[in-house]
């Protein structure tokens, strides 16, 4: 395959990225219906979702043609692929009348040359796909795992911890994530950070913020009870502890960003030097601050920073004085940094760190998109070309050291 023909064809594409969309999901249905579970366009806002997904994953592999990673990326995905049951025919479906969308959107900008290379990449991609769910599946590996809510603790009206037990054992190290599933919302996942390290009952937390107009969000604040039974993704993303710990840490954490860092803070032990800033829109969002002290008392070394706006003034000032807290903090090349939350925050902290001293291999950022699945109005088509989204596509290795 020619990756300058693959990525000059998608750059034509992608500046008709809505009808390019719409073509394919109408060919995809005509042609495979059988398909049409698989695609949960049931709510307001679903169509744009997918179109910001389906051009975001394009985008990460086009830039990765030549990655000797990129195969481990692509198997991983695949494994991942199988909670929503997709078999090989799934994907010769989806090839067909992704292929099919590009050469009526790319117009006279499409040839055969064009319609080789994508076709043979499309084909290289399914199989490696295909290869991880195979060895997934080899491996005893269930497509997802049933877990019973034993617990729901309620911190405010859209903010609960629910406590899973997996029927069987799911592996997973601190600071991984986890797919969710409410049964009835089939087709529906959403990512979640397990915040707990690895429990000899197999419980696992799960820290849940609603969002407005998110689907699975509010099913799971408003609606899931003790005793229901959620569906769970295999583990995935690599923000974890790289060790030996050999340096000193700092943990940046807003809102439920704190749920993988509390699975991170309890590996540590009291030898271990570090600091936490918390952040929080509000003082109700610092939800857990019983545990920060169980930490505390429990890790002696660790210095604990909790940040806020100032009453009355806008949420965005929380921001704002976090930056001021950590330009006041020095010795930033020595500690190796996590840093998690929603986009914005994670991205503006993450441009200031290097400035402040923080060598950029050992920032670790949470790139995983937020659990909110929506974003009030959907953006038109002139906007979204605009201003682009920011990434959201389910990536099971989306967490990565920032190179």
């Amino acid at each position: 395959m020619d990756p300058e023909i693959l990525r000059s064809s998608f750059a034509v594409v992608e500046r008709r990225a809505e009808f390019a969309v719409k073509y394919f999901y109408s060919h995809l249905f005509r042609c495979s219906p059988q398909v049409r579970g698989l695609f949960p366009l049931d709510h307001p806002g679903d169509m744009e979702r997918q179109r910001d997904r389906l051009f975001a994953a394009l985008t990460y592999v086009l830039e990765r043609l030549e990655d000797p990673a990129l195969p481990g990326y692509l198997r991983e995905l695949g494994r991942d692929h199988r909670k929503y049951l997709v078999e090989p025919e799934h994907y010769a479906a989806v090839g067909a009348s992704l292929v099919a969308a590009f050469a009526v959107v790319a117009g006279s900008a499409w040839n055969a040359e064009a319609e080789k290379a994508w076709g043979e990449a499309y084909g290289a991609i399914a199989n490696v796909m295909l290869q991880g769910a195979w060895e997934a599946q080899h491996a005893g590996e269930p497509p997802w795992w049933d877990a019973e809510v034993v617990s729901r603790t309620r911190h405010s009206e859209d903010l609960v911890v629910l406590t899973l037990r997996p029927h069987e054992r799911l592996r997973y190290v601190p600071g991984q994530y986890v797919s969710v599933n409410v049964p009835g919302l089939p087709g529906v996942w959403r990512p979640y950070s397990v915040g707990n390290a690895p429990r000899a009952d197999l419980t696992l937390d799960l820290h849940v913020s609603r969002v407005e107009d998110g689907v699975l969000s509010t099913a799971l604040v408003r609606q899931t009870r003790e005793g229901d039974v959620l569906r769970l993704g295999a583990a995935g993303g690599g923000l974890i502890l790289r060790t030996p710990v050999e340096r000193p840490l700092t943990f940046i954490a807003a809102g439920t960003g704190w749920a993988p860092v509390k699975a991170l803070l309890q590996r540590l032990d009291a030898t271990h030097e570090a600091r936490l800033f918390l952040v929080a829109r509000d003082t109700s969002y610092l939800y857990d601050r019983s545990a920060v002290e169980r930490l505390q008392a429990r890790l002696p070394r660790l210095a604990v920073t909790f940040i806020t706006p100032a009453p009355g003034r806008p949420r965005t000032q929380a921001t704002e004085r976090l930056l001021t807290a950590l330009g006041n903090r020095a010795g930033w090349d020595r500690h190796d940094v996590y840093l998690t939350g929603p986009p914005q925050l994670v991205e503006e902290v993450g441009e200031a760190l290097p400035a402040l001293g923080t060598p950029p291999d050992r920032l670790f950022r949470d790139l995983l998109p937020p659990a909110a699945e929506g974003r009030g109005r959907p953006l038109g088509a002139a906007e979204w070309l605009l201003e682009r989204p920011r990434p959201n596509w389910h990536n099971p290795a989306a967490r990565a050291p920032d190179a």
